[in-house]
């Protein structure tokens, strides 16, 4: 995997944005509360992931793709949490596709670097990001992603066989790029082979460069979940 030698001096970026996706349901959680308003560590999901983007070198502009209807919730959360973090609050769209297009035509400036974040993925490093930023800046694209650890079975009508999990990669966020680029892609009919950003950019011809993302960067889905990322936020605070 290529780009994980990374300068870490990113102070000659170009401006940085981040787009926060946050459309995401509480259905698979068993909650009537969506994922990101849920608490970790005495805090909504959501802030722990506009932190991470905060505390990072490139302290980009961030800006919220939301459901229109959390956005009340949203306010009050900040009040109640005293979360004073600068970002801009958008109404998210019908697909994930559509909340970054949405944010998308929020910003004018043609030659950002922008990064497109999971608010459920709270455990996403500083450093991480900075990686990524740095990365598009040298690349165009950056795609966070780890390699698979488990063995890996296609099934086709009905049959499995084994793949070589050492050349499969499990493909995380943030995942950012060169903005010029990343309009362009989202100026492409909505398919439902959009699944995240990158495939957008792949199918409008543009190489995908991965980089390497760490495991603990966990995309909060189930119940379990929650506890496994509060264990993960504990244990690094216990380190310093």
């Amino acid at each position: 995997m290529p780009t994980t030698d990374l300068k870490s001096n990113i102070s000659n970026l170009k401006s940085t944005y981040a787009i926060i996706v946050a459309g995401g349901s509480g259905s698979r959680m068993q909650s009537a509360l969506p994922k990101q308003f849920i608490e970790l560590c005495g805090e909504p999901v959501l802030m722990h992931t506009i932190k991470a983007f905060y505390n990072s070198q490139a302290s980009p502009q961030i800006i919220l793709a939301l459901n229109a209807g959390y956005h009340q919730l949203w306010a009050e959360l900040c009040s109640k949490h005293n979360f004073t973090i600068p970002h801009t609050v958008i109404a998210g769209g019908e697909t994930r596709f559509h909340s970054v297009k949405n944010a998308l035509d929020t910003i004018d400036d043609a030659d950002a670097l922008i990064a497109i974040q999971d608010a459920v993925r709270p455990l996403t490093s500083p450093d991480t990001i900075d990686k990524a930023y740095q990365c598009a800046a040298e690349n165009e694209t950056a795609v966070v992603a780890v390699k698979s650890r488990d063995s890996i079975r296609q099934v086709t009508n009905g049959v499995s066989i084994a793949l070589n999990r050492d050349k499969i990669y499990l493909v995380q966020t943030p995942q950012t790029f060169q903005s010029a680029l990343l309009k362009k892609a989202y100026e492409q009919p909505y398919t439902v082979n959009f699944t995240d950003d990158a495939s957008v950019v792949e199918q409008s011809g543009i190489k995908i460069t991965l980089i390497e993302g760490n495991y603990s960067n966990i995309k909060i889905t189930f119940p379990e979940d929650i506890t496994i990322a509060e264990a993960l936020i504990n244990k690094k605070s216990h380190q310093f």
